[in-house]
């Protein structure tokens, strides 16, 4: 509940045009433990566990060393998460009654990054939000959607009509969450339990195959597990292997969904960590059995990408499943991009409300969302009842758009494959592996610059082994981010001839971005206050209140923007 002195404040808050309040949801609208489960799930199994496996496997050339890979790319993950629950759970911190206290906040690996490396002020914000806003979308996955719809139909692919429909993907993902929070909220639990009995489908139907059991005229996969030749004749390149492993990291990156809108969910201090870790386990091991029981090393390498439609094309012997297994997958993708559209809005919102972005007020406010204005147009005494309406970052929602249509204008001079490549690749490098490493490491950080201090801030959750988690991650990734700028062998499949651009090209353009960050702090911060003779002051308020089990919530902020001189500079 909150007391007369926080409502005064709100109520000031309201009158005072640069002040505006941004709301948690109710407690009746906050995200439970199933939808938590849900958005790891919904991100996690996509495009990428039906079409990496592939390029995996062409990466190594070895079945074995593929499920290494695969297995290994699990623990890399789950490692990860075990950094982003420790952070998450222990950052940012508030004073409460004279105690300072842990209160989870939407936002990410933003929160961790400002925290860690805070100065010079706005500087991490800045190079974060540049890189988020711009590559924080799947717009990657959206050209994988179109592409696979035009195969589903039995057309020819033609490059117009698969960006038309990687474009009207992410402009109804959009319009979903903008009219309905709880519907794109349902329909996001229903995509990940549907998804989730496909991929189970396809592991038993493959076992029993594995087992004898006559599922068509494709080939028993018994050499999955003969260690005479499932490790023969690897790749020998570095790069090769480095790469596969960077595409094998890819699916698992759905564990960060959740911690993008942590603010919203209930009681994150309570069973987050355990649905979070137990979810992802989960997947881990329905990952390992796929690559396990779906083809043989023969029929990958023979069919490129789509290894899951060349396999129910093995059991029910028709063209018509291939066909059907690319509708399976491209409603896979869909479901990828009505979560990531979910939460990474959340994310831009949280990046607007530090006054970095032109008209910073408007994409960080929320408005009412039009089906609970049509709902309560409805039902107008149960409305009054209500402590509030939903509520949905709709401008935010606009920027999320805005910058994934334009990514796939940016990519419009290459063919839809390689643009999805670029795109996947980008998205890679710089949300997962760039900003994994500076996350880990910070964490270490933390770790080694006062080990009691960070002892007592992280009591809400410590992860098994102390720091191996944090180190492993940054260990990982730096090397990672590190081979990347080597070039791999001529007959890689990473090479100019296989993917249809550089090598260099990912690394250079995601670790420019880091350059192009700092430019925009560099006009934020200095040329900008100099030609206004002003300087921007920007305030956020948290109303904390307790969520009824021993933990804090932040319930609303107050956000104050107001151009002029500092009261340091007076």
């Amino acid at each position: 509940m909150l007391d007369q002195e926080d409502l005064d404040r709100l109520q000031e808050a309201e009158d005072n045009p640069d002040k505006f309040v941004v709301s948690a949801p109710t407690d009746r609208q906050k995200l439970g433990v199933t939808t938590v489960i849900c958005l790891i799930l919904n991100r996690t199994i996509g495009s990428g566990i039906f079409i990496l496996p592939a390029t995996v496997l062409k990466g190594t050339d070895s079945v074995g060393i593929t499920l290494i890979i695969w297995a290994f790319a699990g623990i890399i993950s789950v490692a990860a998460l075990l950094v982003w629950l420790e952070l998450s759970l222990s950052i940012p911190r508030y004073e409460v009654d004279g105690n300072e206290v842990s209160v989870p906040r939407s936002g990410g690996e933003k929160n961790y990054l400002e925290y860690i490396y805070g100065n010079p002020k706005s500087l991490t914000t800045c190079i974060y939000g540049v890189l988020f806003i711009i590559l924080g979308n799947l717009s990657g996955n959206a050209i994988g959607f179109g592409s696979y719809v035009m195969e589903a139909a039995g057309l020819p692919d033609n490059d117009a009509a698969v960006r038309g429909l990687a474009i009207a993907a992410l402009t109804t993902a959009c319009l979903l969450h903008a009219i309905s929070r709880k519907g794109g909220i349902y329909l996001n639990n229903a995509f990940a339990f549907m998804k989730v009995t496909i991929l189970l489908l396809i592991i038993v139907a493959g076992l029993a195959k594995l087992g004898g059991a006559s599922l068509g005229s494709g080939p028993v996969r018994t050499d999955n597990f003969d260690v005479h030749t499932s490790f023969s004749q690897p790749r020998k390149d570095v790069p090769s292997y480095a790469t596969s492993l960077l595409f094998a990291i890819y699916p698992y990156t759905g564990f960060m969904q959740p911690f993008y809108v942590l603010g919203e969910v209930k009681r994150p201090q309570g069973v987050f960590a355990k649905a979070t870790i137990t979810t992802m386990v989960s997947v881990v091991v329905l990952y390992i059995l796929v690559n396990f029981s779906v083809v043989s090393k023969a029929t990958i390498m023979d069919t490129g990408l789509n290894i899951a439609s060349e396999f129910f094309q093995q059991i029910f012997g028709s063209a018509v499943a291939s066909r059907v297994m690319s509708g399976i997958i491209a409603f896979s993708i869909y479901g990828n991009i009505l979560v990531m559209t979910f939460t990474a809005c959340r994310v831009k919102q949280e990046i607007a409300k530090e006054g970095i972005l032109p008209c910073s007020k408007f994409f960080a406010s929320n408005t009412t969302t039009l089906g609970a204005k049509f709902w309560a147009k409805l039902h107008p005494q149960r409305a009054q009842q209500e402590e509030e309406l939903e509520q949905s970052p709709t401008a935010a929602l606009l920027l999320h758009w805005v910058f994934s249509v334009l990514l796939i204008a940016w990519t419009s001079g290459q063919t839809t494959a390689v643009a999805y490549q670029i795109l996947i690749d980008l998205y890679t490098y710089v949300v997962m592996l760039v900003m994994s490493f500076f996350v880990a490491t910070g964490l270490l950080y933390l770790k080694w610059r006062d080990p009691q201090a960070w002892k007592e801030m992280s009591v809400n959750f410590r992860p098994w082994g102390g720091p191996v988690a944090a180190l492993l991650v940054s260990v990982v990734t730096a090397f990672l981010l590190v081979v990347a700028f080597v070039p791999p062998a001529a007959d890689s499949p990473f090479s100019l001839s296989a993917q249809g651009f550089e090598w260099y090209i990912i690394p250079t353009v995601g670790l420019g971005g880091l350059l192009l960050g700092v430019a925009y702090f560099i006009v934020f911060r200095y040329i900008v206050p100099r030609v206004k003779g002003e300087k921007l002051v920007v305030e956020r308020v948290p109303i904390i209140v307790s969520d009824g089990h021993g933990g804090w919530v932040q319930q609303h902020e107050i956000v104050k923007f107001q151009w002029g001189v500092t009261d340091h500079e007076k």
